[in-house]
């Protein structure tokens, strides 16, 4: 007992000594605004069920660069384009690093994916590996059969479903294509959602975000995190052991077939790589197992959760709904199903996607690290301080959004902001150096699945719900899906 106490008393005295160093520094160097926090837990009460909301009312009130100290962390909030321009721009190469955060290390294999590893070697090696080997336009190229198939299935499915009269689940059909798509891409055939747990893909890799998403006392007071009072680092561990177990298993049944024949999956590309010393790519099984993850995780959980929501705000905006159709009518027509080569010709449909990135975006950025002290806007950045980028409250920026709240794509006609890290106000997949490499392959099959899903079909809501009745609320999550599934009744369109 006595040594419980004596560890107690030292933590304290450990604790007064960094807030006095800390006061200390501050009267000499300008930390941004921010509220102030408790001792030991900062100002960690103040993040609720949806922390990107919460992070967006304090901004409102403190600034575009706000310092909160989470526990024990100091942390950095960007609310607004301007600041973003200068955290992942001009300052880019300083906060490129990545935590050490519970859910990396139990979830990506001790840091060793792209997502979550530290700046540095490794992380140069591996972006380079999977941006020239895996997601190149000639990788994604490769595999427009498979998008085609697996789209043409649902397809059918839905054309099925329409003669019936029958409501489907969109939510779910959305997110098993997604799914089949990708481990046709990554392992580069399908698995049954039994093969991987009970609960199947898209339930595991959400409780996995879930978990990664919610803030974890113990990354931010660390003497605690052996505790795991929140019971997150259990659930880590018990969704990391379902997806090694069955990673294990892809990677032998790669190694046993070697069929030169087939387009090579992501496996057999990283597998070519194994043990090779020509190969400037250093990587063994643990790597290949957290990139793995990254590539399931990015191809399948965000594409699927953007996808639902632009088909869930054209349901609750019919006008925009008949303007896509209109277009895919001019430049496809109803004798055939979309095409890939037709996306490039969809302006309108671009515009709906902008929007829906805007409004319904991955919330908060992976956070960033601060590799060294720095100046930002006149504020002092202490090494270390977390860099957490809000970029739901950057696309409700009164600023650079008028009428923020509202679906309006033609906010976009004469505009030359894209998504593609350039401009700030729209940042979708992140920018800079830790901008998402893939990138174009998630805007090729979120334009496809959307573009078919509309051309092929008119949609209303079950039990005659009128669209201004759907429900749009969010569950909070390293993306943002649907809380409650898109239920509708299909009705097909093509003359075919």
């Amino acid at each position: 007992m006595a040594w419980t106490w004596t560890i107690a008393v030292l933590v304290m005295l450990a604790y007064l000594l960094r807030e006095w160093a800390w006061k200390s520094g501050k009267k000499k160097k300008k930390l941004p605004p921010g509220p102030r926090g408790f001792p030991f837990f900062g100002s960690l009460h103040l993040l609720g069920k949806l922390p990107h909301r919460d992070l967006h009312r304090l901004a409102q009130k403190h600034g575009p660069i706000m310092y909160m100290r989470l526990g024990l962390v100091n942390a950095i909030v960007v609310s607004s384009p301007q600041a973003a321009e200068q955290f992942l721009k001009a300052h880019d190469r300083v906060f490129a690093s990545r935590p050490p955060l519970e859910a990396a290390k139990h979830l990506s294999y001790e840091q060793k994916s792209l997502s979550f590893a530290p700046y540095g070697s490794y992380w140069r090696n591996i972006r380079k590996m999977c941006t020239l080997e895996l997601l190149s336009n000639h990788k994604i190229n490769s595999f427009k059969p498979i998008r085609q198939e697996e789209l043409g299935l649902l397809i059918k499915f839905i054309r099925e479903a329409a003669g019936d009269c029958a409501a489907i689940d969109l939510s779910a059909k959305v997110s098993s294509l997604s799914a089949d798509m990708s481990c046709r891409m990554v392992f580069g055939k399908k698995y049954a959602d039994e093969d991987l747990d009970k609960r199947g893909f898209k339930a595991l890799i959400h409780e996995g975000m879930q978990v990664a998403a919610t803030p974890n006392l113990g990354d931010y007071i660390p003497f605690i995190a052996p505790l795991d009072l929140q019971g997150l680092i259990r659930r880590m561990k018990a969704v990391s052991k379902i997806f090694d177990d069955f990673f294990e298993k892809i990677v032998d049944e790669h190694v046993q077939s070697q069929d030169q024949n087939k387009t090579k999956d992501f496996v057999d590309v990283m597998l070519s790589f194994m043990g090779s010393q020509e190969s400037e790519y250093r990587i063994e099984r643990p790597n290949i197992k957290a990139i793995i993850l990254d590539m399931l995780v990015g191809s399948m959980d965000t594409s699927a959760t953007v996808i639902e929501w632009a088909l869930s705000e054209l349901i609750k905006n019919p006008q925009v709904m008949k303007k896509v159709q209109k277009e895919l009518e001019d430049v496809v027509g109803l004798e055939r199903m979309v095409e890939e080569s037709d996306l490039d010709g969809l302006e309108y449909l671009d515009m709906v996607l902008k929007e829906t990135f805007r409004l319904h975006p991955l919330p908060l950025l992976l956070p960033h690290e601060a590799m060294e002290a720095c100046t930002v806007n006149g504020f002092h950045i202490p090494k270390k301080s977390r860099i957490m980028v809000n970029v739901w409250a950057i696309g409700r920026d009164p600023i650079a959004w008028n009428d923020a709240e509202k679906f309006f794509p033609e906010r976009f006609v004469g505009s030359n902001i894209d998504v593609r890290g350039r401009d700030f106000q729209l940042i979708p997949f992140g920018s800079g150096r830790r901008g998402c490499p893939g990138m174009q392959s998630g805007l090729t099959v979120v334009r496809l699945v959307v573009a078919q899903i509309v051309h092929c079909f008119d949609w209303e809501l079950p039990n005659n719900m009128q669209p201004t009745e759907l429900d749009m609320s969010e569950e909070f999550g390293l993306t943002t899906p649907r809380a409650k599934p898109l239920l509708a009744i299909p009705t097909y369109r093509l003359r075919h």
